[in-house]
């Protein structure tokens, strides 16, 4: 289970789910962490529901997210994650993720808050 200052994996108790609370600042060494985390489960599952629940989110540090294992694992999210779900979602991000779900293959969905995304989740049909 990952568990860094900004970065704490959460057990949704739902197979083949993967879930992260994010807060703070995130660095790039965290990045590369959480990143590490989904490719790890790729190896596990032939799909995954990846969940982000965005806590006091005060961004990334520059350059956060560009390193060669975040951008192998973002390429494989494509083929290996069935749903996207994001809570707390800073309002700029909002868009882009919606607009993520109707161009690349991947449900990507936003919600308000974590009983909301959580429930969606419930009601899908079950990996693993």
């Amino acid at each position: 289970m990952l568990d860094t200052s900004s970065i704490t994996e959460e057990d949704f108790g739902l197979p083949a789910t993967l879930a992260f609370r994010v807060g703070g600042r995130v660095t790039e060494p965290e990045m590369k962490m959480l990143s590490d985390r989904v490719l790890e489960a790729f190896d596990r599952f032939d799909k995954i529901d990846l969940v982000l629940i965005f806590d006091r989110f005060e961004g990334a540090e520059k350059g956060a997210s560009a390193n060669l294992t975040s951008l192998k694992a973002r390429t494989a999210s494509l083929w290996n994650v069935r749903s996207y779900v994001v809570a707390g979602a800073p309002d700029s991000a909002r868009e882009m993720i919606e607009g993520m779900g109707r161009v690349l293959p991947v449900d990507a969905r936003t919600f308000d808050t974590e009983a909301e995304a959580r429930a969606y989740l419930e009601a899908q049909p079950r990996l693993g």
